[in-house]
């Protein structure tokens, strides 16, 4: 494999933790931190501002519909309601005639 020199700076703490690290799992610095650049850029992109308002207004939006369906239910129920007393009012007109 043929390689290129990287050099990035860090703190004191972080060195010593990364060579930790790689000692701790019998690897090379440069191999802990070729792994892990690997990684970090197969995941996909950070969600953009618009992505998560999008992700809130969908949970918004699932915790509202269940409320929106009972309330038409309820509205449905009360329309039967008042065609079913609005029948029976023009039936009893009707017998007086």
């Amino acid at each position: 494999m043929q390689t290129e020199r990287v050099t990035f700076l860090t703190s004191r703490e972080h060195k010593a933790a990364l060579d930790a690290f790689a000692a701790a799992s019998g690897q090379s610095v440069a191999n802990v931190v070729r792994e892990a650049t690997a990684q970090y850029m197969a995941q996909p992109p950070a969600a953009t501002e618009e992505g998560k308002a999008l992700d809130l207004l969908v949970d918004e939006l699932g915790a509202a519909i269940p409320k929106w369906n009972a309330s038409f239910d309820s509205m449905e129920a009360s329309i039967a309601r008042a065609r079913r007393s609005i029948r029976e009012a023009l039936a009893a007109v009707e017998a007086t005639k």
